[in-house]
């Protein structure tokens, strides 16, 4: 009976700790949306990350908002730094800036095509495969017609 309890106590301090250390995964990746730079720093295994994803849903949902926090806060301050950039008249920034934030500067791909108007005539035997098809689609749909009202006009 005294295994029992301290095996509970035990079970219980490590799902504890496990909840600490995801705790302080999230806090980390809002910060630096990179798991393998958030592992190192916190001293837990990559394959221990991707198994507590896997087996913890509730874990895997609030990680994947945990990165997409942190890849917004790096935007910002890409952002932030670029526009420094561009007050220090930095010209690739500037550039950078125009090229992805004004219709004008935007990068744009032309595609030029020749046209001929020059018609393809068709071969006899072609012509002779054509005719033969268009004779069939609509000799079909005609005797179906014609036939349904001659079925009508005999019948009546």
């Amino acid at each position: 009976m005294m295994k029992n309890k301290s095996n509970s106590k035990k079970e219980e301090t490590i799902k504890r700790r496990i909840q600490k250390e995801k705790e302080i995964i999230l806090e980390q990746l809002k910060k630096t949306p990179i798991v393998q730079v958030v592992c190192e720093k916190t001293g837990i295994g990559r394959s221990t990350y991707y198994r507590w994803k896997k087996e913890d849903s509730r874990f895997a949902s609030q990680a994947d908002a945990a990165i997409l926090e942190g890849s917004l806060l790096v935007n910002d301050m890409a952002e932030s730094q670029l526009l420094g950039a561009i007050k220090d008249k930095n010209m690739t920034a500037i550039i950078f800036w125009l090229k992805h934030h004004h219709p004008a500067y935007e990068t744009r791909i032309e595609l030029r095509q020749a046209t001929s108007k020059t018609e393809e005539k068709l071969t006899p035997r072609q012509e002779k495969i054509i005719k033969e098809a268009l004779k069939i689609t609509s000799f079909d749909k005609t005797f179906e017609l014609e036939g349904s009202s001659r079925n009508e006009k005999t019948s009546k």
